[in-house]
C-alpha cells in the first residue's frame, strides 16, 4: 500500500501525463481525465490513436512528452501496463500511478526494479481534491476500515 506522502507527492504539482485517456467521454479513462481538469490538474494526454482530445494535443507515445513531465498515471489494459513503465522510466518519469485494475505483478516488480515511486490498487478519484459524491463515500470507508493510507 501506497504511503498518504507518496499519494499527495504525486497529486501536487498537478502535472501529469495520461495514459489511457480515451475519445469516449462515457468510458472510465476519459471520466477520470476530464474530472482532473476540472480539478486544475495540467494533463498531457496519451493515446496512440488520438491526435487531439477535445482540441488538446495528445500524444501518440510516452517518448513525445515534454521532458518537464515526470508523473504518469495509467489506465490502460494489463497487457498495456509493463511497456508503458519501460517507456516512462526511459523517458525519466520517476512517479507512477496505475489504476486499480490496470496493474500485473510483471509492471509492478519492473517499476520497483527501475526505482519508480509507485502507487497502486488505489483510486485516484479518492485522493485528488475536492473529492465528491462516491469517491468521497470510498475514502470514509477507507478510514473507517483502515485501509486508507497513512
Amino acid at each position: 500500500m501506497a504511503h498518504l506522502s507518496t499519494i499527495q507527492a504525486f497529486l501536487e504539482p498537478k502535472e501529469i501525463a495520461f495514459c489511457g485517456v480515451s475519445r469516449n467521454k462515457k468510458k472510465f479513462g476519459r471520466v477520470v481525465y476530464d474530472s482532473l481538469k476540472e480539478k486544475g490538474f495540467n494533463v498531457f494526454p496519451v493515446n496512440p490513436n488520438a491526435d487531439e482530445i477535445d482540441g488538446e494535443k495528445c500524444f501518440h507515445d510516452v517518448s513525445e512528452l515534454p521532458d518537464s513531465v515526470k508523473k504518469m498515471f495509467i489506465v490502460t489494459p494489463k497487457d498495456q501496463t509493463k511497456d508503458l513503465i519501460e517507456k516512462a522510466s526511459e523517458k525519466g518519469i520517476d512517479m507512477i500511478w496505475i489504476q486499480q485494475s490496470s496493474e500485473t505483478p510483471e509492471s509492478i516488480e519492473l517499476a520497483e526494479q527501475k526505482n519508480i515511486d509507485l502507487i497502486y490498487k488505489e483510486c485516484i478519484m479518492k485522493f485528488a481534491e475536492p473529492v465528491t459524491g462516491v469517491h468521497k463515500f470510498h475514502r470514509v470507508i477507507s478510514k473507517l476500515f483502515g485501509t486508507y493510507p497513512k
